[in-house]
């Protein structure tokens, strides 16, 4: 999988598993999932099943290890991971909230609370990132400067470096730098917005552990995204709209096969 960042520092360095991994060989485990992840998801079903707004009161963490029947310790270590990503807030003293950040205002403006793992949101995320995204790289073949189109290819370069060299933080952050100079490259505001707004939603899937290295399609990646830059370059609008519909649609592919093998193995 790619295309989408991790951020590994927010993860504990430890934490109990939910359940033993499945063995596939004699040394080998498949699908470990370390219990704090499950945790994390299912605080975040909590929030949407109790219909909690920005700025509401969580239960203790004690409270919520009851209800969710597992450890004080996972919970605290779900609640980091959900700290981190700005889903919600601990403050000293009174409690845990619903954050009301600047990443809640987006997750609350799209009509709801994402569930980073539900295969049906990611869908409906998707679907939104190839209108948004198709319209940029179009608008971006003929409205780039010379400067935005470094920038543009800076970023596809260092995609390439990250994979060629395995370093998957390197590939993360170009990418989002590459996505995001082909917004701004549209000279549109509002399509800047959706675009940014999109991949912060989606970049909550990786936090919570359905990815953080390069995949089996990195190199597709890379590829697709030299197509992108090369026909806004070239200042062919239709060849930039639809490799970027190319892209997306193979890296929706890519999620939905880890999400299905997380969720049924």
């Amino acid at each position: 999988m790619d295309d989408m960042p991790a951020i590994e520092a927010a993860l504990p360095v430890q934490a109990p598993p939910a359940a033993p991994a499945e063995l596939v060989g004699p040394d080998e485990r498949r699908d470990y999932r370390p219990g704090y992840e499950i945790v994390a998801e299912r605080i975040l079903a909590y929030i949407a099943e109790e219909r909690l707004a920005p700025g509401d009161r969580l239960p203790t963490e004690i409270d919520l290890a009851r209800t969710l029947d597992t450890s004080r310790a996972v919970v605290r270590e779900a609640v980091k991971i959900l700290s981190a990503l700005g889903r919600v807030r601990a403050h000293k003293g009174r409690g845990l909230f619903v954050a009301d950040d600047e990443g809640m205002l987006v997750t609350s403006r799209w009509g709801g609370f994402f569930r980073p793992v539900d295969i049906d949101h990611v869908l409906m995320l998707f679907e939104f990132r190839r209108v948004q995204e198709m319209a940029a790289s179009s608008l971006a073949a003929t409205r780039a400067t010379p400067s935005e189109l470094r920038t543009i290819e800076v970023a596809m370069e260092q995609c390439r470096h990250g994979f060629v060299h395995g370093q998957v933080e390197v590939f993360n952050q170009a990418d989002e730098d590459f996505h995001t100079a082909v917004s701004a490259a549209s000279h549109n505001t509002f399509l800047v917005s959706a675009v940014r707004d999109a991949r912060r939603l989606q970049r909550q899937s990786s936090a919570i552990g359905i990815h953080d290295s390069l995949g089996e399609n990195t190199e597709a990646a890379v590829e697709e995204h030299e197509a992108i830059y090369r026909a806004i370059r070239d200042g062919r609008p239709e060849e930039a709209a639809q490799a970027t519909a190319v892209h997306l649609d193979r890296t929706l592919e890519d999620y939905r096969r880890e999400i299905q093998r997380r969720l049924f193995g």
